[in-house]
């Protein structure tokens, strides 16, 4: 396994600007073994969303699955699937990191 640093070049195999960089894994503070989701349905025809949490799920895979099926099944469709993260303070609200899906406002 490679160290920490650059590894120049492994992200330019997908044709974007992602930088790759090894890392050692002991630097992580807290991992979520039962994490939540937010899955938002972004309905463009009707300038509508549906908004879903999602709990117990065994994986994002499992997530993704039922929300590529859902959306599949509606034509117009679009959504964006979030982790759910704990906020750090009392008092302060959830935050989202996107996993998938439209990033921005669908709407905008």
């Amino acid at each position: 396994m490679p160290g920490p640093g650059p590894s120049r070049g492994m992200g330019a195999a997908y044709g974007s600007g992602m930088d790759v960089r090894g890392v050692d894994p002991r630097d992580a503070g807290w991992e979520d073994e039962e994490p939540r989701y937010r899955v938002y349905f972004w309905d463009r025809r009707r300038t509508a969303s549906d908004e879903y949490e999602v709990r117990g799920a065994e994986g994002v895979d499992e997530v993704l699955a039922w929300t590529r099926a859902r959306a599949a099944a509606r034509p117009g469709l679009t959504y964006t699937v979030y982790a759910l993260v704990e906020p750090a303070r009392p008092g302060e609200r959830p935050g989202l990191v996107r996993l998938a899906g439209v990033r921005g406002d669908p709407f905008g």
